[in-house]
């Protein structure tokens, strides 16, 4: 047993994964170059939760972590929709968010994008009124329950290579 910790103190403990580090920085790079081309290096974008369990809002949080670092790369999360170039939407559309979802969208400017994250479980009830691209029209859809802040970020490239 000494000397396992003998050991652990020598070289430390090692937390990263290079694998999935370098992975990951291949995404961020190629994210920051189609921002870069494409929306003149910033990408503004509006997150509202329309009726979801706030997994998805905790992992769009860990992307402004010094880890994940979206500014760092020209994504911002803005306060207003009449500031942003997209509109994140999470959960179901629940009766009592609809008509802010619909607002929301009116005041994003033109060219209007939606993207959908999550794979929310909520079955149809008395509180969920349609489908979100039954009432918006859904540029990409990033799947998961919650999906992973790296999956977001694979998201945020695919929508950009899709416009």
């Amino acid at each position: 047993m000494i000397r396992f910790w003998q050991k652990r103190f020598a070289e430390g403990i090692k937390t990263e994964n290079l694998e999935i580090d370098n992975e990951l920085e291949e995404i961020k790079k190629e994210l920051k170059e189609s921002i870069s081309k494409n929306f003149a290096g910033s990408l503004a974008i509006r997150y509202v939760d329309s009726g979801s369990c706030n997994a998805c809002g905790a992992e769009c949080g860990a992307l402004s972590n010094p880890y994940y670092d979206l500014e760092r790369l020209g994504i911002y999360f803005v306060a207003s929709p009449r500031h942003a170039d997209v509109l994140l939407v999470s959960g179901v559309n629940t009766v009592n968010m609809s008509h802010h979802l619909i607002e929301a969208y009116e005041q994003v400017p033109f060219p209007k994008w939606v993207i959908t994250l999550g794979d929310c479980p909520f079955e149809k009830n008395f509180a969920i009124k349609k489908d979100i691209d039954k009432i918006l029209p859904v540029t990409h859809h990033i799947k998961g329950c919650p999906p992973e802040p790296k999956e977001i970020i694979k998201g945020f490239l695919q929508f950009l290579k899709k416009i």
